[in-house]
C-alpha cells in the first residue's frame, strides 16, 4: 500500500486531518477484542465542559432511516446536543444511553428533579458479522473508559465502535478528516468529520474517483470470498463538527452535504442501510438555565456557506477512505473474517490514486 492515502478535493486539511482539528473537540475509544466479541464504543466530546449545562447547536439528517439511534427527536426539536456523542453497535445502544444518563446525574444530581432530564445521544451500526452482538458485551464502564480516553490524537480503523464494522465487504470502522475554509473576515473555519463506516457493496466501491468495484469483486473471488447478492444491510454514522458560527437550521444544511461525500464512494443509501449525519458547531454554547445569558454571535451569511458545504463533502469522503486505509484485518464470531483494503487491492491500484495533499 502507498504510505499515505490520497487527499480528496483541493481544500487544505487541518494539522491532524481529523475531527479534532476543530478546537475543543476530542475523541476516545474503548475496544473489545476477545474472540467472538469484536466491538466497542467511541465517544466524541464537543468541548471539555459539561454539555448538559453548556449545550452546543446541532442538527441531524437521516439519509436512510434503517437505524436504532437514541436522542434524535429532542435534538431535532431544540437544535442542541447535551451529552457527548456516542457510537456503538446496535444492541449496545441501551447500555450506552444508560451510561450517559448516569454520568449526567452524577455531575448534575438534580437532573430529572429540579432540572430537566438529560437527552442521551447514541448512534449505532450493526457489527454482527464479526461480533457476537447477542452477548451485549459493551457495558456502562466501557462508555466511561472511552469518555476518559478522549483526546486530540486518537486511533482510526478497527478501534472503538469500529472494531467489528465492515465496509464494502472489507474491514471498515472509524475514519476521520478535516478541511479548512477561508472566512469572510480573513480568518479560517475548520470542518472536521468522523465516520463509523459499515456499509457498501463491493461492486460499487469508488476510491478517490476511480471505480475499484470490479477489481475488488475479482480479488474477493480469488480469495474464496463470495460477494453477497443480498440487499444493502450496512450503515454509516457521520459526525461533522465545525467552529463556524452556524445555527441548527444551517447545521442541518451542512449535514446534508456530507451525503455528497458518502455518495462519491459508491453508496446509494441502500434499503437496509442506516445512514445518519449529525453536525454541530463549537462557535458558542447555549446555557441550560434561563437566568444565564444567551450567546450573541454573528452567524455566517447564507450565501457564504458553499465553502463549508465543500469541506463537509470532501472531509466525509476522506474520512471513509481513512477508515478503510487504517483498518486492520479482524476475525471474529464463528471464524468470520474481514480482510483489509491493502490486502485485497494491488498496490499498483492504490499508488495510482491522487498523491497526498500537504496541509
Amino acid at each position: 500500500m502507498a504510505s499515505n492515502p490520497p487527499c480528496i478535493g483541493n481544500l487544505l486539511q487541518g494539522p491532524r486531518n481529523a475531527i479534532t482539528d476543530v478546537e475543543g473537540v476530542t475523541v476516545g475509544h474503548r475496544t473489545l477484542d476477545d474472540g467472538p466479541v469484536q466491538t466497542g464504543v467511541t465517544v466524541i466530546r464537543p468541548h471539555a465542559g459539561d454539555p448538559f449545562r453548556d449545550k452546543v447547536p446541532a442538527a441531524a439528517v437521516v439519509l436512510n432511516g434503517f437505524g436504532k439511534s437514541v436522542g434524535l427527536v429532542q435534538m431535532a426539536e431544540l437544535g442542541v446536543l447535551e451529552t457527548p456523542i456516542a457510537l456503538t453497535n446496535t444492541y449496545s445502544v441501551g447500555a450506552v444511553a444508560t451510561a450517559q444518563i448516569r454520568h449526567c446525574v452524577a455531575a448534575n444530581p438534580e437532573s430529572g428533579r429540579s432540572l430537566p432530564t438529560v437527552n442521551p445521544l447514541v448512534f449505532e451500526c450493526n457489527d454482527g458479522f464479526l461480533n457476537d452482538i447477542q452477548r451485549l458485551a459493551v457495558s456502562e464502564a466501557d462508555y466511561l473508559h472511552a469518555l476518559e480516553d478522549a483526546g486530540s490524537d486518537f486511533a482510526q480503523g478497527s478501534v472503538g465502535a469500529g472494531r467489528g464494522m465492515s465496509c464494502f465487504q472489507l474491514k471498515g470502522g472509524i475514519g476521520s478528516a478535516s478541511r479548512r475554509v477561508s472566512a469572510q473576515d480573513g480568518g479560517v473555519h475548520t470542518v472536521g468529520t468522523l465516520v463509523l463506516a459499515n456499509y457498501g457493496r463491493p461492486s460499487q466501491l469508488v476510491l478517490a474517483g476511480q471505480a475499484a468495484g470490479q477489481q475488488l469483486v475479482s480479488r474477493l473471488a480469488a480469495e474464496g470470498s463470495r460477494t453477497s447478492r443480498e440487499p444493502e444491510k450496512g450503515s454509516i454514522i457521520i459526525v461533522v463538527a465545525t467552529d463556524a458560527p452556524l445555527d441548527a437550521r444551517q447545521l442541518r444544511r451542512l449535514a446534508l452535504r456530507a451525503g455528497a461525500g458518502l455518495a462519491r464512494t459508491g453508496s446509494v443509501f441502500g434499503h437496509g442501510s442506516g445512514d445518519i449525519v449529525l453536525a454541530f458547531s463549537t462557535a458558542c454554547t447555549v446555557p441550560d438555565r434561563a437566568e444565564r445569558p444567551m450567546p450573541a454571535i454573528a452567524l455566517v451569511h447564507e450565501s457564504l456557506l458553499d465553502g463549508l458545504f465543500q469541506a463537509a463533502a470532501d472531509s466525509t469522503e476522506q474520512a471513509i477512505l481513512h477508515a478503510l486505509w487504517h483498518a486492520t484485518a479482524v476475525t471474529g464470531r464463528d471464524g468470520n473474517h474481514r480482510p483489509t483494503l491493502a490486502e485485497l487491492l494491488p498496490s499498483s491500484v492504490l499508488s495510482s490514486l491522487a498523491p497526498p495533499h500537504a496541509p
